[in-house]
């Protein structure tokens, strides 16, 4: 049997969509980060797993001598992304890529597939600790052309979760690279806008959604009962929020008929960096390894036209006390927004965002030993999420996923 090797394998994210596609752990799992490591096992215990660095387990000691059907990477994105900025970048770490050259050149596995950032596509050479501006792409066109030389067939593109069926928008660079004479396959979205025919005549189902991944039986405390206040910035955000998702919404989602909810998220208080709002019955926006999401609710009680407030054709006034207004039609009939409330999502949450099954577990490592929350948070940010594992393997593999094989094109 062939074997599967996911490389910078984490807690688990693209090994296991591949166990979903496969019905098999992952073979070989490598990551230098015990934590991760910690997680991948208590979901993978069958899986090998190597503490170490990529580069120093030896491809050909590690698979003695089987053949490698699939080697998955998903080398370190955050000195590619975008969301880095002017930041300096590590040459080392953006040159983790490489290893899958050395995979193949090794022990030659029939597939690699790579994920990363979009961005992945500019890899250049660095001027110091920052990308040559006048030579974009030129280390990635060598790595294709590194693959090629030694017989790969290579093709990418850029695939978003949502369309496989995570509730998150997520979007992913993906590289497909294959030696065995069989022609790469993108797979075929699987979820859609419902807005479109292609989800109204049930070609395509609908994308899952943000409400979805929400513990409604969780509450969602005051903000005006907090031991430490919010600060002016997020009580001005959450006002922001509060304006166009529930009073000058057309149509405010209500949970109960009582709750109209909505996200924000945010890094630190002091970023500086605008609070990015959705409504939930959207996929959730993409997170990082941060994920500063927090749940905001408004409290609605029927509205019979008592108190002060203000007109929704203005601005809505700053939150600063305990006051109570807004007034939000429902189905016809006008409600009060009685109180605001506010929580950061859970882990539990954040996970099934990305797709994975409810059984994962997050929460504890292989030993028992308990995964403290920031530990949980930051393998979710970091992992694949399982569905784009799952699809491209089924579309790429189907022998190893118990279908028919291809032909060679």
């Amino acid at each position: 049997m062939e074997l599967i090797v996911d490389n910078f394998a984490g807690g688990g994210g693209a090994s296991t969509g591949i166990e979903l596609a496969t019905g098999r752990s992952v073979d070989i799992a490598i990551n230098h980060d015990p934590t991760a490591i910690a997680m991948h096992r208590a979901n993978h215990p069958s899986s090998k797993h190597y503490c170490e660095n990529v580069w120093d387990v030896d491809p050909v000691e590690a698979c003695a001598g089987r053949p490698v059907g699939l080697a998955w990477f998903s080398p370190d994105c955050k000195h590619f992304s975008k969301a880095k900025g002017g930041k300096p970048v590590e040459k080392a770490i953006r040159g983790l890529a490489w290893v899958a050259i050395r995979w193949a050149k090794l022990v030659r596995p029939r597939v690699i597939i790579l994920e990363n950032v979009e961005e992945f596509t500019t890899w250049g050479p660095l001027i110091g600790n920052r990308p040559d501006p006048t030579r974009k792409g030129q280390t990635f066109r060598r790595f294709v052309h590194a693959l090629k030389r030694y017989g790969y067939r290579v093709e990418w593109n850029e695939l978003r979760a949502c369309d496989y069926g995570a509730p998150t928008i997520r979007k992913r660079f993906f590289l497909v690279a294959r030696c065995d004479g069989l022609p790469i396959v993108w797979p075929e979205p699987t979820h859609g806008d419902p807005s479109t025919l292609f989800v109204a005549s049930g070609i395509l189902h609908p994308w899952r959604t943000s409400a979805e991944i929400i513990d409604w039986t969780i509450p969602c405390p005051s903000i005006y009962d907090r031991k430490k206040p919010l600060c002016e910035n997020t009580m001005r955000r959450i006002a922001r929020g509060l304006r166009k998702f529930v009073l000058e919404h057309p149509q405010p989602y209500i949970v109960d008929y009582h709750i109209a909810p909505f996200l924000i998220q945010y890094h630190t208080e002091q970023s500086g960096k605008e609070v990015r709002g959705q409504a939930v019955d959207k996929p959730l926006m993409t997170a990082d390894s941060s994920n500063r999401y927090g749940l905001v609710t408004a409290l609605l009680i029927k509205y019979y036209g008592q108190g002060e407030g203000q007109t929704l054709t203005e601005p809505l006034h700053t939150i600063t006390t305990r006051d109570r207004f807004g007034v939000v039609a429902v189905c016809g009939e006008l409600y009060q927004v009685t109180d605001i409330g506010m929580r950061m999502l859970t882990p539990r949450e954040l996970f099934r965002a990305q797709g994975f099954p409810e059984s994962y577990i997050i929460d504890r490592d292989a030993d028992g030993r308990s995964y403290p929350k920031s530990a949980q948070v930051a393998r979710c940010g970091n992992a694949v999420p399982p569905p784009f594992a799952e699809a491209l393997v089924r579309a790429n593999l189907p022998e190893l996923c118990g279908e028919e094989e291809r032909e060679s094109a």
